[in-house]
């Protein structure tokens, strides 16, 4: 059946599709994170990111940085939007202190099956997706972990794997091919990946723990939208 395996009852969450895909990762271009005609531009936690993208489409380097400098300074963001305040300012030449930089804030495996794309992502916010290519999906965004851990599990075993690999230094990065797994460590300082055939990942001393990790996060997303839906809550 796969890494992640199809369960009977469909959820109402979207399919990984690759607009959603483009999302999950911290490292949407400047200029869409908030898209201009979003109706939300100008509201929190978006206004620094618009305040910088005005900065920046003005040749503010300076005001640019300050923005985004802002989004850092404030407690309680979503992983993704310090991950999205990294990448603009690296682009704009500041890269994080050397402690901060290899941070994970976030773990998406993805297995790619013949039939689509597989995923399940953990963030250092405690929230949690999980998408199946038949459609099926959990999104988990309660701010605290599942029960056994498996977020921070999974995160702990990707902050294991991005101590001792290289970053990826292309700018955008496509779905891994057939029969492949990747496992992507989102930090400041940018995105670090393995990826290799399922059976020899899974086996792998570094790549092995995140992948099994990665189960169990998933069947623990799975296991809470099944509760969900047995207490009738919506």
């Amino acid at each position: 059946m796969g890494f992640l395996s199809f369960f009977n009852k469909k959820p109402a969450a979207a399919p990984a599709s690759p607009a959603i895909r483009e999302v999950l990762f911290g490292d949407v271009p400047v200029l869409e994170w908030p898209r201009p005609d979003a109706p939300h531009r100008l509201e929190p936690p978006w206004a620094p990111f618009a305040a910088a993208q005005d900065a920046y489409q003005s040749g503010d380097t300076a005001a640019a940085i300050a923005a985004l400098q802002q989004v850092l300074d404030t407690p309680g963001q979503e992983s993704r939007q310090y991950l999205q305040a990294w990448q603009f300012l690296r682009m704009l030449g500041v890269e994080p202190p050397l402690a901060e930089g290899r941070r994970v804030l976030g773990v998406v495996v993805e297995v790619t099956l013949p039939e689509g794309l597989d995923l399940v992502v953990a963030y250092a916010d405690l929230s949690a997706r999980y998408f199946n290519h038949s459609g099926a999906g959990v999104v988990w965004e309660t701010g605290t972990d599942l029960a056994g851990s498996p977020i921070q599990h999974l995160l702990a075993a990707g902050q294991e794997m991005a101590n001792v690999i290289g970053p990826w230094l292309e700018a955008r990065r496509a779905a891994p091919p057939v029969g492949h797994v990747r496992i992507n460590a989102l930090t400041p300082s940018g995105l670090y990946f393995g990826e290799a055939p399922f059976n020899t990942l899974a086996q792998d001393p570094l790549g092995g723990p995140v992948v099994s990790r990665g189960q169990a996060l998933m069947q623990a997303l799975i296991d809470a939208q099944r509760a969900q839906a047995a207490s009738g809550v919506k």
